[in-house]
């Protein structure tokens, strides 16, 4: 059925790989008395994990680091090509080294169904313990002295809900059970603390969480809960010692839904067992309308790096441990827009903190934007001046050639939806252009800015390319999220048309030469736009796509249920969520229409999205096509919920997925 594009995905494959450099590296990340980074080699599908050691124990400026150079004392001490050429798929779910450098722990799926199975290498003598751990899920935590390992077992429906410590040198029978979630709507996962002294472990969901604390000093010691799930609230804790004192911050919901930020101890919280209402202490980073905290703050010796989401764009703040010490004091809370932080040019752009080692003098960001490649920046806490130590190398690629630009859909209600559009610069709205709109919409996940490499070689082909902000995303804050979820969920579906509706009325695109791609919940919008207005769209790729969602949301026993009623409503319990979803659901609203050109990608080992959603999605609608577009389904064997493992698998899928949109709207050739 799609034949005829051979030739254009494998332009487009073949582009996507001239302009990336094949052999490539990160910047080195201080860890102890390593310095660790990744090499990447042309023609090899996966990285290489390397280190070399630290020569001057005062400088955290990382050495330069050439392609196929290696650094004096280099190490490669776990290469996934080798361990990939075992099998057909291969991924990693998890990878630590202990503060002594001298044990990885690293988990591996081999299938595609997120089934990872615990190692341990010694890396001192490269010795491979003969030890496993089977049917772990993602994460994996290591005492500070390195003797115990910390992981999560799922259910039966893969839902984390077991923590284990396994101690290094036994078998995985002896692991001992620390924590069991039994309620099955409620997800468990963890993090350190920033001196890596406990370990932080939520369960919950999209509305409220448990927290509890675990020290990792103690091998006996048990999770302690200081915030439980019947407080309904949201609550990420961050524990750190200010001036010999073990205090609490907390990112919570309790006084707003874009959150704030207080100050306590764990006793003070274990004291108010029998409170009506839970006191959080007092407030440091106070609710703003316009600012949405993220949820972790990174702790340091030198200062509090925020996180929040300021007209849209993720951003870094910075706040002084003076601050803090006023507010333990009696203080006012202050706003997080108020606070200094790193300043870049671009108007839509992401920044996020990618390391930052609590004893270190700089701390490490990335940056992006539609039209500049990942930069990373080491920050001095003394100065707060950012360092350029790289930016992604992109073959080929003149910025000035294109142009990004915001734009501000209106939707039925009259909520005005953020719409990012990348073009060539010589494309004009003159009502001819074809155009390729993504959009996804769910789980308060944000699309921000960043420049994708193969989205190039469709603006090359004359497409505007445009990136839909719907309701149901994190974009504009927790009510944006809020306003496309559960019984308001079809705003995210008529957001995506009113957006698709903007661009053709704006002149930027041709009202029959429109494609969408969305994967996932993205999916579940392809299916829901194509049954709303399928006449709007001449083709769509939905990837692993969530279109059977009723049938999957009534079975508690799959991965995408009872942890899911959060996000959608419950349909066995509530009749309005039941004939609400009914409503929207891809399979059960298919019609008798002129569908566009539909092709279902999905892949046989998903344990998200079953590969059976699309399977029955794709013949009920070939028996309603009352047009002449075929409807496809492409099935991925050896691959899960992220397609085929391995960089060039996924190039080939990713141009696979471009060559369907861009032949069905006429644009297959680059412009001279």
């Amino acid at each position: 059925m799609a034949a005829d594009q051979q030739p254009l995905r494998e332009a487009i494959f073949s582009e996507i790989k001239a302009r990336t450099v094949e052999t490539d590296l990160s910047v080195p990340a201080r860890r102890g008395d390593w310095w660790h980074f990744v090499r990447t080699i042309e023609g090899e599908q996966h990285p290489i994990y390397c280190r070399a050691p630290v020569t001057d124990p005062d400088s955290w400026t990382p050495p330069e680091v050439e392609p196929g150079v290696p650094l004096p004392g280099e190490q490669t001490y776990f290469d996934t090509n080798a361990e990939a050429a075992k099998h057909p798929f291969y991924s990693l779910g998890g990878m630590a080294i202990d503060e002594a450098g001298t044990l990885l722990a690293y988990s591996e799926d081999t299938s595609g169904d997120e089934h990872f199975t615990l190692r341990f290498k010694n890396l001192a003598t490269g010795e491979l313990y003969q030890e496993s751990v089977p049917n772990l899920h993602y994460g994996i935590y290591l005492s500070p002295d390195g003797q115990r390992a910390y992981y999560f077992a799922a259910d039966e429906s893969w839902r984390p809900n077991r923590l284990y410590a396994h101690t290094i040198g036994t078998d995985a029978a002896e692991d001992r059970l620390l924590l069991q979630i039994d309620d099955i709507t409620q997800w468990s996962g963890a993090w350190y603390s920033a001196d890596r002294k406990q370990l932080v472990i939520e369960s919950g969901g999209s509305e409220w969480n448990a927290t509890r604390l675990l020290d990792l000093t103690d091998p006996q010691a048990e999770p302690v809960e200081i915030i439980p799930a019947s407080r309904g609230l949201i609550n990420y804790v961050a524990p750190f010692d200010l001036d010999g004192q073990r205090m609490l911050l907390i990112t919570h919901n309790q006084d707003g839904p874009n959150n704030a930020v207080s100050l306590c101890t764990a006793e003070e919280l274990l004291a108010q067992a029998d409170a009506a209402t839970l006191d959080l202490g007092r407030t440091v980073l106070k609710h703003e309308e316009d600012v949405k905290l993220d949820y972790y703050l990174t702790v340091t010796a030198a200062q509090i790096l925020v996180e929040a989401r300021i007209s849209a764009n993720p951003s870094v703040r910075l706040l002084s441990l003076d601050t803090v010490r006023q507010v333990r004091e009696g203080g006012s809370a202050v706003a997080a827009s108020s606070l200094p932080g790193p300043a870049f040019d671009d108007e839509m752009h992401a920044v996020n903190v990618v390391q930052a080692r609590f004893e270190a003098p700089v701390f490490r960001v990335e940056y992006t934007s539609w039209l500049v490649p990942d930069r990373v920046y080491d920050i001095p806490h003394a100065t707060g001046e950012p360092v350029l130590r790289r930016q992604t190398p992109v073959n080929d690629f003149d910025p000035s050639k294109y142009v990004a630009e915001r734009l501000w859909a209106e939707a039925e209600d009259g909520t005005k939806v953020p719409v990012s559009m990348l073009r060539r610069a010589e494309v004009k709205p003159d009502g001819t252009n074809p155009l390729v709109i993504y959009g996804y919409g769910s789980y308060e996940l944000s699309m921000d800015p960043a420049l994708s490499v193969p989205s190039l070689s469709l603006l090359d082909r004359g497409i505007v390319y445009a990136v839909a902000h719907i309701r149901g995303g994190g974009e504009l804050g927790r009510l944006w999220y809020q306003g496309g979820k559960k019984l308001n969920k079809k705003n995210t579906f008529t957001d995506f048309i009113a957006a698709t509706d903007h661009l053709v009325a704006s002149g930027w695109a041709a009202a029959d030469r429109v494609a969408a791609i969305g994967g996932s919940a993205g999916g579940l919008l392809m299916g829901a736009v194509a049954n709303l207005a399928p006449e709007k769209y001449r083709a769509i790729v939905a990837q692993v796509p969530f279109v059977d969602s009723l049938t999957t949301i009534l079975d508690p026993e799959l991965p995408l249920s009872a942890g899911e009623w959060e996000e959608w409503g419950n349909p066995l319990e509530d009749p309005e969520v039941y004939a609400y979803m009914k409503s929207y659901s891809p399979y059960e609203n298919v019609r008798s229409a002129a569908y566009p050109a539909i092709a279902a990608v999905t892949s046989l080992n998903d344990t998200r999205v079953l590969y059976v959603e699309p399977a029955k999605w794709v013949p009920v609608l070939r028996e309603h096509q009352q047009g002449g577009a075929p409807i496809v389904l492409k099935t991925e064997m050896d691959g899960g919920h992220g397609g085929a493992s391995g960089r060039y698998e996924k190039w080939k899928d990713r141009a696979w997925d471009y060559a369907w949109a861009a032949s069905w709207i006429g644009a297959t050739e680059l412009l001279s």
